[in-house]
């Protein structure tokens, strides 16, 4: 497979995109987390880790650690958080960390290495110092920290130097950073006061301590925006050269997140200006060097995440676009996902149900999934999609024991008329996503899901664009 220049153009054709711009999933996994079941619990989960640590060889593993708290609202916010000024909070919350840490390795099995380690929320530096340390101090107890990539997310409204020193010390060296928009209306709308000043002294700090990548989320789609104010929000970006951006799509949803009730839906930009901030801004940023790695990542021609879509590597989970597509990721936290082998588990949603399950000394499981072989095709497809922009029949069907073209007769058939609008390329052997479909990437694999398929309308997900 050639992916030489697999990432390297985006075209926009604006008709297309609002012809096919509905809702659907954004495949941090599939199947995606509503089609999770409450039969498989801990004692199904735990079989898995005994399997995976029983290999001759174990995979190695990716640790998330979900911290649910911070200190104030931001009105767009569809996270998982708990809102609150009470720092007590947060020692408990890693008190019970400790165990799921300890719980975890036991049936992992002594040592296991790590390459990639996640702090994400909520607001992780909600922790103190004290806090931090002994949190990752429990981890090197259990897991075995190798060379890899170990990461936090950072509100640049809540650390100082002094913390960001603190991050490297203990072996972070990666960090995104939340800024959304400069434009000081746009911060009131949504209640994230952030000037410029604290987001870029962060980042200065970062680079002087040793991080080697730092990223910065922006949204698209919030109150108050407008094409010159993204703008200027994008040149300010741009001048601190930040190794990768995350420009993330705002899915106004308040009958599901319940902070987003406070945002006047007069103030939100017409579907014809978020289509003109978007168009704007991927201009803008290709037009500056960055290469646009799939959904919503754009990052610079030598960072990481181009050189694993250039080799292969690359893969998307519940954190966005990795480079260790031959890790299980264990998820610690409330809420947290993970994915061992064929399964994925998430942790109870509420502090009591986690703290009363780690109490009984189980592991706070609250549903799961164990992937069926259709399933691990579909997964492996949809995968290539997001991350390759391109479905090799013949590998995939040798992988997996099936005539892809007569498996998915169907799925290829719904995807004539996309072909047709020049967003893909179908031959006998291959699908190629030009460059026109690229930003429609989430349509194409909607074709290849199954679930979706049989219940096209139950599911409430966000707009495509």
């Amino acid at each position: 497979m050639n992916r030489q220049n697999t990432a390297l153009r985006v075209e926009w054709d604006p008709a297309l995109i609002r012809k096919y711009d509905r809702s659907g999933p954004r495949y941090t996994s599939y199947p995606t987390a509503d089609r999770f079941l409450p039969d498989f619990n801990a004692a199904r989960y735990e079989e898995w880790l005994h399997r995976r640590a029983a290999e001759a060889n174990p995979s190695p593993l990716s640790l998330y650690f979900h911290i649910p708290f911070c200190q104030t609202v931001c009105f767009y916010c569809a996270c998982n958080k708990i809102v609150t000024a009470n720092r007590e909070h947060a020692g408990k919350y890693i008190d019970y960390l400790e165990k799921e840490i300890e719980l975890q390795a036991r049936h992992l099995g002594p040592h296991r290495e790590v390459r990639q380690l996640h702090w994400g929320g909520g607001t992780p530096t909600f922790l103190n110092h004290a806090q931090m340390r002994r949190l990752m101090g429990a981890t090197r107890e259990h897991f075995e920290l190798a060379e890899g990539e170990y990461s936090i997310e950072i509100d640049p409204r809540k650390v100082d130097a002094a913390t960001i020193a603190l991050l490297r010390e203990i072996g972070f060296n990666r960090m995104s950073l939340g800024v959304q928009d400069f434009d000081p209306a746009v911060q009131k709308a949504v209640n994230r006061i952030q000037s410029e000043e604290e987001t870029l002294r962060v980042l200065t700090a970062a680079r002087a301590e040793g991080f080697c990548s730092v990223s910065i989320d922006l949204i698209y789609g919030l109150p108050k925006q407008s094409v010159s104010g993204f703008r200027h929000t994008l040149d300010r970006i741009l001048a601190a050269d930040p190794d990768r951006i995350s420009l993330y799509n705002y899915a106004h949803l308040p009958h599901l997140f319940k902070p987003q009730r406070q945002i006047r839906d007069e103030d939100l930009p017409s579907a014809d200006t978020k289509l003109e901030i978007l168009q704007d801004a991927v201009a803008h940023l290709t037009g500056a060097g960055y290469v646009y790695i799939g959904m919503d990542h754009f990052a610079k021609a030598d960072n990481e995440l181009n050189l694993a879509q250039r080799e292969g590597r690359l893969q998307r989970n519940f954190q966005g676009y990795s480079t260790h597509a031959d890790c299980d990721m264990v998820a610690l936290g409330v809420t947290a996902i993970g994915k061992v082998g064929p399964t994925y588990s998430q942790n109870f949603r509420t502090l009591e149900d986690y703290y009363a399950r780690l109490d009984q000394g189980v592991l706070p499981v609250m549903r799961g999934l164990e992937c069926d072989d259709d399933d691990l095709l579909r997964r492996a497809v949809i995968q290539a999609l997001m991350c390759q922009f391109e479905l090799d029949f013949v590998r995939l069907g040798r992988q997996h024991g099936v005539d892809f073209p007569r498996y998915f007769a169907a799925e290829l058939d719904d995807l004539e008329p996309m072909a047709a609008d020049g967003l893909l390329e179908l031959g006998p052997d291959r699908l190629t996503v030009t460059p026109k479909g690229r930003f429609l990437i989430r349509n194409i694999a909607m074709a290849f899901d199954r679930y979706l398929r049989q219940d096209r309308e139950r599911r409430a997900y966000s707009k495509v664009i």
